[in-house]
Protein backbone atom coordinates (compact mmCIF):
# COMPACT_ATOMS: atom_id res chain seq x y z
CA UNK A 1 0.00 0.00 0.00
CA UNK A 2 2.73 2.19 0.94
CA UNK A 3 4.32 1.86 -2.84
CA UNK A 4 0.85 3.04 -4.06
CA UNK A 5 0.59 5.79 -2.23
CA UNK A 6 4.23 7.24 -2.95
CA UNK A 7 4.35 6.13 -6.79
CA UNK A 8 0.50 7.69 -6.86
CA UNK A 9 2.26 10.99 -5.00
CA UNK A 10 5.08 10.80 -7.44
CA UNK A 11 3.21 10.98 -10.88
CA UNK A 12 1.61 14.50 -9.21
CA UNK A 13 5.13 15.65 -10.31
CA UNK A 14 6.06 13.54 -12.92
CA UNK A 15 3.61 11.51 -15.51
CA UNK A 16 6.03 9.11 -16.32
CA UNK A 17 5.26 7.62 -12.12
CA UNK A 18 1.67 6.67 -13.19
CA UNK A 19 3.06 3.77 -15.61
CA UNK A 20 4.29 2.29 -11.73
CA UNK A 21 1.52 4.05 -9.76
CA UNK A 22 -1.33 2.47 -11.84
CA UNK A 23 -0.51 -1.37 -11.67
CA UNK A 24 0.68 -0.80 -7.57
CA UNK A 25 -2.49 0.92 -6.92
CA UNK A 26 -4.50 -2.69 -9.11
CA UNK A 27 -2.54 -4.87 -6.98
CA UNK A 28 -3.32 -2.97 -3.44
CA UNK A 29 -6.89 -2.72 -4.61
CA UNK A 30 -6.65 -6.48 -4.80
CA UNK A 31 -4.98 -7.39 -1.78
CA UNK A 32 -7.16 -5.33 0.10
CA UNK A 33 -10.38 -7.34 -1.39
CA UNK A 34 -9.06 -10.36 -1.04
CA UNK A 35 -8.29 -10.17 2.76
CA UNK A 36 -11.42 -8.66 3.43
CA UNK A 37 -13.29 -10.43 6.50
CA UNK A 38 -17.02 -8.90 6.89
CA UNK A 39 -18.81 -9.74 10.11
CA UNK A 40 -21.37 -12.17 9.29
CA UNK A 41 -24.43 -12.97 12.01
CA UNK A 42 -24.73 -17.09 12.25
CA UNK A 43 -27.52 -19.26 10.08
CA UNK A 44 -30.05 -21.04 11.97
CA UNK A 45 -29.24 -24.52 10.60
CA UNK A 46 -27.24 -26.69 13.43
CA UNK A 47 -23.67 -27.33 10.97
CA UNK A 48 -22.82 -23.91 9.15
CA UNK A 49 -20.86 -23.81 6.03
CA UNK A 50 -16.93 -23.21 7.03
CA UNK A 51 -16.29 -21.31 3.56
CA UNK A 52 -17.41 -19.16 1.47
CA UNK A 53 -17.17 -20.54 -2.30
CA UNK A 54 -19.00 -23.43 -4.26
CA UNK A 55 -19.97 -26.97 -3.22
CA UNK A 56 -17.49 -29.06 -5.39
CA UNK A 57 -18.67 -32.86 -4.31
CA UNK A 58 -20.77 -34.50 -1.47
CA UNK A 59 -19.23 -37.79 -1.11
CA UNK A 60 -20.09 -41.01 1.47
CA UNK A 61 -17.04 -42.18 3.26
CA UNK A 62 -16.72 -45.68 4.13
CA UNK A 63 -17.28 -44.80 7.91
CA UNK A 64 -20.88 -44.07 7.75
CA UNK A 65 -19.87 -39.56 7.45
CA UNK A 66 -20.37 -37.70 4.45
CA UNK A 67 -17.58 -35.46 3.29
CA UNK A 68 -18.79 -31.98 1.96
CA UNK A 69 -15.57 -30.27 -0.21
CA UNK A 70 -16.42 -26.63 -0.68
CA UNK A 71 -14.04 -24.77 -3.31
CA UNK A 72 -12.74 -21.20 -2.76
CA UNK A 73 -12.24 -18.97 -5.60
CA UNK A 74 -9.69 -16.13 -5.45
CA UNK A 75 -12.72 -14.40 -5.75
CA UNK A 76 -13.79 -15.23 -2.12
CA UNK A 77 -13.53 -14.51 1.07
CA UNK A 78 -11.13 -16.86 2.62
CA UNK A 79 -11.54 -16.21 6.65
CA UNK A 80 -12.88 -19.99 7.47
CA UNK A 81 -15.51 -20.49 10.69
CA UNK A 82 -16.42 -22.92 13.14
CA UNK A 83 -19.31 -25.39 11.51
CA UNK A 84 -20.52 -25.62 15.31
CA UNK A 85 -20.06 -24.77 19.09
CA UNK A 86 -17.58 -27.04 21.02
CA UNK A 87 -13.96 -27.57 21.96
CA UNK A 88 -11.34 -27.60 19.41
CA UNK A 89 -9.69 -31.25 20.45
CA UNK A 90 -6.84 -30.96 17.95
CA UNK A 91 -5.50 -28.94 15.05
CA UNK A 92 -3.11 -30.90 13.00
CA UNK A 93 -0.77 -29.60 9.72
CA UNK A 94 -0.13 -31.53 7.17
CA UNK A 95 2.56 -31.41 4.89
CA UNK A 96 1.88 -31.99 1.12
CA UNK A 97 1.85 -30.36 -2.70
CA UNK A 98 -0.28 -27.79 -3.81
CA UNK A 99 -1.84 -28.97 -7.29
CA UNK A 100 -5.22 -26.68 -7.60
CA UNK A 101 -7.91 -27.16 -5.07
CA UNK A 102 -10.36 -28.38 -7.47
CA UNK A 103 -8.10 -31.08 -8.91
CA UNK A 104 -8.99 -34.30 -7.22
CA UNK A 105 -5.30 -35.27 -7.13
CA UNK A 106 -5.18 -32.22 -4.45
CA UNK A 107 -6.13 -34.62 -1.22
CA UNK A 108 -2.54 -35.06 -1.56
CA UNK A 109 -2.17 -30.56 -0.96
CA UNK A 110 -0.75 -29.20 2.10
CA UNK A 111 -3.85 -28.74 4.75
CA UNK A 112 -5.13 -28.42 8.03
CA UNK A 113 -6.97 -31.08 10.03
CA UNK A 114 -9.43 -29.94 12.33
CA UNK A 115 -11.42 -31.66 15.02
CA UNK A 116 -13.84 -30.30 16.87
CA UNK A 117 -15.44 -32.19 20.19
CA UNK A 118 -19.61 -30.81 18.88
CA UNK A 119 -23.01 -31.43 20.17
CA UNK A 120 -23.17 -33.96 17.53
CA UNK A 121 -19.98 -35.57 18.72
CA UNK A 122 -16.57 -35.06 16.58
CA UNK A 123 -16.82 -32.97 13.51
CA UNK A 124 -13.91 -32.80 10.87
CA UNK A 125 -13.15 -30.09 9.19
CA UNK A 126 -9.82 -29.63 6.72
CA UNK A 127 -8.56 -26.32 5.18
CA UNK A 128 -6.70 -27.25 1.71
CA UNK A 129 -4.09 -25.21 0.49
CA UNK A 130 -4.53 -24.90 -3.44
CA UNK A 131 -2.08 -23.82 -6.47
CA UNK A 132 -1.29 -20.36 -5.27
CA UNK A 133 -2.45 -20.87 -1.48
CA UNK A 134 0.98 -21.50 0.08
CA UNK A 135 -0.09 -20.65 3.39
CA UNK A 136 -2.85 -22.03 5.59
CA UNK A 137 -2.91 -19.61 9.24
CA UNK A 138 -5.06 -21.31 11.89
CA UNK A 139 -6.24 -19.01 14.95
CA UNK A 140 -6.68 -21.10 17.25
CA UNK A 141 -5.09 -23.71 19.11
CA UNK A 142 -6.28 -27.48 20.77
CA UNK A 143 -8.23 -26.48 23.58
CA UNK A 144 -9.76 -23.27 22.95
CA UNK A 145 -14.07 -23.34 22.74
CA UNK A 146 -15.46 -21.81 19.98
CA UNK A 147 -18.84 -21.11 18.80
CA UNK A 148 -21.14 -21.05 15.92
CA UNK A 149 -19.65 -18.93 12.90
CA UNK A 150 -16.79 -17.96 14.58
CA UNK A 151 -13.81 -17.20 12.88
CA UNK A 152 -11.03 -20.24 12.89
CA UNK A 153 -8.79 -19.28 10.09
CA UNK A 154 -7.35 -18.12 7.11
CA UNK A 155 -6.07 -19.77 3.62
CA UNK A 156 -4.25 -17.36 1.55
CA UNK A 157 -5.25 -17.25 -2.46
CA UNK A 158 -7.40 -20.06 -3.41
CA UNK A 159 -8.13 -23.23 -1.75
CA UNK A 160 -10.64 -25.49 -0.46
CA UNK A 161 -12.28 -26.65 2.92
CA UNK A 162 -13.64 -29.99 3.62
CA UNK A 163 -15.94 -30.47 6.49
CA UNK A 164 -16.99 -34.03 7.40
CA UNK A 165 -20.77 -34.64 8.73
CA UNK A 166 -21.15 -37.36 11.16
CA UNK A 167 -23.33 -40.34 10.60
CA UNK A 168 -26.94 -39.75 9.99
CA UNK A 169 -26.80 -35.96 8.98
CA UNK A 170 -27.54 -35.74 5.31
CA UNK A 171 -26.22 -32.82 3.43
CA UNK A 172 -28.40 -29.81 2.80
CA UNK A 173 -26.90 -28.38 -0.03
CA UNK A 174 -25.58 -29.77 -3.76
CA UNK A 175 -22.95 -29.48 -5.74
CA UNK A 176 -22.80 -26.75 -7.61
CA UNK A 177 -24.60 -24.84 -4.53
CA UNK A 178 -22.96 -21.07 -3.32
CA UNK A 179 -21.57 -21.26 0.59
CA UNK A 180 -21.46 -18.07 2.69
CA UNK A 181 -19.18 -19.51 5.96
CA UNK A 182 -21.20 -18.99 9.30
CA UNK A 183 -24.17 -18.56 7.24
CA UNK A 184 -25.24 -21.46 4.77
CA UNK A 185 -26.47 -24.68 6.68
CA UNK A 186 -24.95 -27.55 5.16
CA UNK A 187 -27.81 -30.17 7.51
CA UNK A 188 -31.19 -30.10 7.64
CA UNK A 189 -31.33 -29.46 11.35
Amino acid sequence: MAAATATSLLSRRDRRWALAALPLTALTGGMLWFFRDPDRVPGTARVLSPADGVVQSIDPWPDGRTRVAIFMSPLNVHVNRAPLAGTVTSVEHVPGGFLPAFNKDSDSNERVVWHLDTELGDIELVQIAGAVARRIVPYLTAGAKVVRGERIGLIRLGSRVDVYLPEGIAPAVSVGQKTVAGVTGLDHG
